[in-house]
């Protein structure tokens, strides 16, 4: 059965940063503000779906993920990032990791955490992953509430001379063309302020702590999030024993599978998401039991 696209027309949506934004369908209170971060009013585990956007994606097109997961009873928080933030990431990604990792790490009331991640959105988890490295016994509780992950048309740092262009003047050849070039000159010439933070995240994407299974939503015809980076992804998570699930269509566009086979893409994300919910709660009910055991 395919899941219907809902709009809510009620729903709570806070600003954290200029980056980050939490929504909900249910009214959301808030107990204080920390660390630069909120914190949320809640007694109960918040399932939460975090969307790491595609470069330059406009609110009412990552509305339609929102409410997918809304309907599911995900709260969601979304995080995007700029081009400036993205060329100069010491000043710019790496610190909207840091909000992502300082949220999760105040809110400790979420659970479990979904990711959901397109295009760039994989090189800022890299970020965020580089952080949870630097101190893993500090950041393992958000990484044991990880359950999945679905990463669609996920780009590597192989493709940021192609693909941040084409995000950004799509209809325009001249002006992509030297922004290409300009990205070219950029990756040889700051290669300390740039570049090695790049093959860094993307070593970290590659050999990533979370073993969640995962999603991967390709196509053929994308040269931006490539069918062969996203192959290289899978391989690599494979031979760590996680469970990795890929979707290709022959034809389709960067960030536009939903648009254009919207009932192949909602049936694999649910077949997809069943199968956490089940993996959950066949893992609830060893708990007990061992629990049970243990009380005799």
């Amino acid at each position: 059965m395919i899941p219907a696209l809902c709009n809510f027309r009620h729903f709570s949506r806070i600003s954290i940063s200029k980056n980050l934004e939490f929504i909900s369908a249910n009214d959301v209170e808030i107990k204080s503000k920390n660390q630069n971060t909120l914190q949320l009013v809640s007694d109960v585990p918040r399932p939460v779906v975090l969307i790491l956007a595609w470069m330059l994606a406009e609110r009412k097109h990552l509305q339609k993920y929102s409410d997918i997961y809304l309907k599911r009873g995900y709260d969601v928080l979304t995080v995007n990032v700029t081009p400036w933030q993205l060329i100069w990431p010491l000043k710019g990604v790496q610190l909207v990791a840091g909000e992502v990792l300082n949220f999760l790490s105040e809110n400790k009331e979420i659970s479990p955490l979904l990711l959901h991640g397109f295009s760039v959105g994989g090189y800022v988890w890299g970020e965020v992953l580089v952080k949870m490295n630097q101190d893993l016994p500090r950041f393992k509780p958000i990484i044991d509430k990880i359950v999945g992950q679905i990463w669609d048309s996920a780009a590597d740092i192989t493709e940021l001379e192609k693909g941040l262009p084409l995000a950004m003047f799509p209809k325009n050849a001249i002006l992509r063309t030297t922004l290409e070039k300009y990205i070219g000159y950029h990756l040889r010439t700051f290669y300390d302020t740039a570049t090695r933070h790049y093959v860094r995240a993307s070593q970290m994407y590659h050999t990533t702590p979370v073993r969640a299974p995962a999603l991967i939503l390709v196509c053929k015809t994308d040269p931006v999030g490539s069918i062969t980076s996203n192959l290289k992804a899978k391989e690599s998570w494979d031979s760590m024993g996680m469970k990795t699930y890929m979707k290709c269509w022959e034809e389709s566009k960067h960030v536009s599978h939903l648009l254009l086979h919207r009932n192949e893409y909602l049936e694999t994300l649910n077949s997809f998401l069943t199968s956490l919910d089940v993996a959950m709660c066949n893992d609830g009910e060893k708990k007990k039991q061992k629990l049970q055991i243990n009380l005799f």
